[in-house]
């Protein structure tokens, strides 16, 4: 228990050291992972039974040959796409946006710097290090937490792309 309170004083110093655009930060990094491992959770148990029953169905079509069964066999394959495919887009969008919302720390934070300049001049070294700190830690911040979600969806949408291979390939194409 101690160590946990101590790991949240941590991550208390850090946010109180890089600003509040961290929770912003955070919170887009949250749902990102929570998107993430929904997906890779669909693609390990979901999606297999999902690709049973349409095999099962297609199996059990007595006309796999004709013009209306290859359309209805492109359907099926076209609704598993999309639920393959689903909030894929919405990862890569927080995947760009993380580092985006760090920039708007290092915004936030050099405008601290110039205001503590204007202020009390450039002679309070201790006031502008704290400036530059908020100014740089969002943005490391950012950058981590978008290479942390870059690598995991390059990986969800690459197992996407080859279930939906596999589906494709055990549907014969009589």
């Amino acid at each position: 228990m101690l160590y946990l309170i101590g790991l949240w004083e941590s991550v208390r110093e850090f946010i109180a050291t890089g600003g509040d655009v961290l929770y912003f930060v955070a919170a887009a990094l949250f749902l990102m992972w929570a998107l993430m491992i929904e997906r890779y959770w669909f693609l390990t148990a979901v999606f297999p039974k999902l690709k049973s029953k349409i095999i099962a169905d297609w199996d059990a079509r007595k006309d796999t040959t004709s013009w209306y069964a290859h359309r209805i066999r492109d359907a099926w394959i076209s609704q598993a796409s999309d639920a393959l495919n689903a909030r894929l887009l919405i990862i890569r969008t927080l995947v760009a946006m993380c580092p985006l919302i760090g920039l708007l720390g290092t915004v936030t934070g050099m405008i601290t710097v110039f205001e503590t300049m204007a202020t009390q001049g450039t002679s309070n070294a201790r006031v502008m290090a704290a400036g530059i700190s908020m100014a740089t830690i969002p943005t490391m911040a950012g950058m981590v937490a978008a290479l942390s979600g870059l690598f995991v969806s390059s990986r969800i949408e690459a197992k996407a792309k080859m279930a939906k291979e596999g589906l494709v390939d055990s549907l014969p194409h009589h």
